[in-house]
């Protein structure tokens, strides 16, 4: 945390100056300085009180500096106390620039740095704070798609940022096995006699769900308008839950269930409980939440006009929404209230729980139940105690989130602890369609449908990357097992993917390109860990105990690629804090590109070993020690392995 030194004490050089000026209560901002010469941090004080001392910022900062900064300064250095500010200067323009003294900030970061190793950058910002975090809830009748994968990316990158920063972090996956989805495959298996087992074209039982019986039986709907009754009643009897219909459809929906968790578990996600639509409407969970809102008058029952005979929620700008129609039946949002009540932790857990499988990081996956366990001694966390929900869903819901959190707000009488995560959704390009053989005309994209069957499947473009990936290492590593070059592609074709899909702003759309998404070079994934992978053989050809890189003498990092990439590690911890704080992945993947990029220009201007003094060796030995231990730390919370050959 030692750039956060450096800002901590400017902010405390500027405050002591604005204490003595009588100003104690004056805010201000220290930011990064926008150029080089502007040295490494400005303040804007100046500016800020420009109005009360009626005069132009830059004489205000002129006077401060030599009035009151740069005597406290020269006092801290005259006591002995270390300064990690080397000089402070105003600026023409009104702001006062402060760069920092490199050795001090050097050394200290070095120190932090190798000493800590793998907890570097992950400082206790959430205090044991309990998260929860509900993501994918992909419909179980498909195969997932390059969609689905960005938010089931960025639902488990916030998890691995959260828990790095010591919140307490539970993931849910919401499954909802009550749809017509799924009463759809039905039809198709018990109706139109699909077979049960997935014919050899497809790999998977989702693929074949999703591609074969879903999109078909939709297609015969449209021929054969009288299959809708027999659609309607297995709905009912899904609904219903006891029937030998409702037993079949969940046999079936727990195989997709699975087949989609495997892909899930390929891209190194994981959660901890699983949450069944059909368990929470049979739970009467609703009853108890419905009760709450009528005694707090959240809802109201409409006695005339176009709604009459509906419970309705009135909104701020005087809009009603309806939670349950005037025949008695629960709107989309009527079902997540009670859900979202559960897991804040409103309601009394209704609940039992399982153990439905152990994951690939030999965690336990949960799922909920109706009926007591006969494993009694076997102990779950506590799913339903959150201090804060996060949900991440498209963009496309969020007028229905914001809604839920107004309501939760007045459940509880205290501001909302529920959060949505919004994005935009991904697209396929032209080029891409034109692939898959659909015909969208003259538009540069196109939306996916699992029920046209138009999508990218995920673990087609996982094993189209993975075979990339690894035509590329066996060029370069020839004398590689067959297993370690599948291991070694196999990270490579995650790390592609996941950094894809992180990178970009929430609010930004992405356009799925298959054939750029298979690119090795530029912005991706795999250059951070190509990166990586140049500094470990860095440090494996100098055959150098660590200890040495303990005891180096940092006056001998000189140049300005050694410091740039030094700084760069030195902000790893306000990145995390920052990115913890706002909730934004995407800092992180910014950050771990800047570090990437400063250590290929070091690595390609500075020599290492080739350097002929053994002292400056062994400094930039540490140098380049620091630099994989921070990148392998950023990639660790993105879900990306460093690889050590590629």
């Amino acid at each position: 945390m030692t750039f956060r030194f450096l800002i901590d004490e400017v902010r405390e050089v500027v405050s002591i100056g604005l204490e003595k000026m009588g100003h104690v209560e004056q805010e201000f901002d220290v930011l990064e300085s926008p150029r080089k010469e502007f040295g490494d941090l400005t303040c804007n004080v100046a500016f800020k009180i420009s109005k009360k001392l009626k005069a132009a910022p830059y004489a205000i900062a002129e006077g401060f500096t030599e009035k009151y900064l740069k005597p406290y300064l020269d006092q801290k250095k005259k006591n002995g106390i270390p300064s990690l500010i080397l000089s402070i200067e105003p600026h023409p323009a009104g702001y006062i620039n402060f760069q920092s003294n490199f050795l001090t900030l050097a050394s200290l970061t070095l120190k932090e740095v190798l000493e800590k190793n793998q907890t570097y950058g992950f400082n206790d910002y959430g205090h044991g704070s309990r998260i929860t975090i509900e993501h994918t809830s992909v419909n179980p009748n498909k195969a997932l798609h390059v969609g689905h994968l960005r938010n089931i990316v960025l639902g488990d990158t916030i998890y691995r940022i959260l828990q790095a920063t010591n919140h307490k972090v539970l993931v849910l996956n919401y499954i909802d096995n009550l749809g017509l989805q799924v009463a759809d495959l039905v039809v198709g298996f018990m109706f139109l006699k699909f077979p049960l087992e997935s014919p050899d074209k497809f790999t998977k039982f989702d693929h074949y769900c999703g591609d074969e019986v879903y999109v078909k039986t939709n297609e015969v709907y449209q021929n054969d308008p009288s299959l809708e009754k027999e659609r309607r009643a297995v709905l009912r009897e899904i609904e219903e839950g006891s029937s030998h219909i409702a037993e079949f459809a969940s046999k079936i929906t727990t195989r997709v269930l699975t087949e989609q968790l495997n892909t899930c578990w390929r891209m190194k996600c994981r959660y901890d409980l699983l949450n069944f639509e059909s368990h929470i409407v049979l739970s009467n969970l609703w009853n108890r939440v419905f009760e709450i809102l009528k005694e707090k008058e959240i809802v109201t029952l409409e006695t005339q006009g176009k709604n009459k005979g509906c419970w309705v929620i009135k909104q701020a700008n005087g809009e009603s929404k309806v939670l349950v129609r005037s025949d008695g039946t629960l709107t989309y949002i009527a079902k997540d209230i009670p859900y979202a009540t559960w897991k804040l932790g409103i309601v009394r857990d209704p609940f039992y729980y399982y153990k439905f499988a152990v994951q690939w990081d030999d965690s336990i996956l949960w799922a909920t139940t109706l009926t007591p366990s006969n494993n009694s001694h076997d102990r779950h966390p506590i799913f339903n105690s959150a201090d804060k929900v996060i949900t991440v869903i498209d963009s496309r819901q969020s007028r229905l989130q914001t809604i839920i959190s107004q309501v939760l707000s007045q459940m509880e009488d205290k501001s909302h602890r529920y959060y949505h995560l919004g994005y935009e959704t991904v697209t396929l390009s032209s080029r891409t369609a034109k692939m898959l053989g659909l015909d969208i005309g003259d538009k540069q994209s196109t939306h996916m449908s699992g029920r046209k069957g138009h999508y990218v499947n995920a673990d087609y473009v996982l094993d189209k990357l993975h075979g990339k990936a690894y035509e590329e290492v066996r060029q370069r590593n020839c004398s590689l097992s067959e297993d370690l070059l599948n291991q070694i592609s196999e990270e490579i074709a995650i790390c592609a993917i996941r950094y894809n899909l992180i990178k970009y702003d929430l609010d930004k759309i992405i356009t799925f390109d298959i054939l750029e998404s298979l690119s090795l070079e530029g912005d991706t994934g795999p250059y951070l860990q190509y990166a990586f992978a140049r500094a470990q053989r860095i440090l494996e050809k100098s055959e150098k105990p660590e200890q040495e890189y303990l005891e180096t003498n940092v006056g001998l990092l000189t140049t300005d690629l050694e410091f740039k990439l030094l700084k760069e590690i030195s902000k790893f911890d306000l990145v995390m804090e920052e990115s913890a704080t706002t909730i934004s992945p995407k800092l992180v993947a910014r950050y771990a590109h800047r570090l990437a990029t400063a250590f290929n220009l070091f690595y390609e201007r500075i020599p290492v070993l080739r350097e002929p003094n053994k002292e400056v060796v062994i400094a930039r030995l540490a140098l380049v020690k620091a630099f994989t231990i921070t990148l392998k730390n950023a990639l660790g919370v993105l879900g990306i392995k460093a690889i050590e050959r590629m």
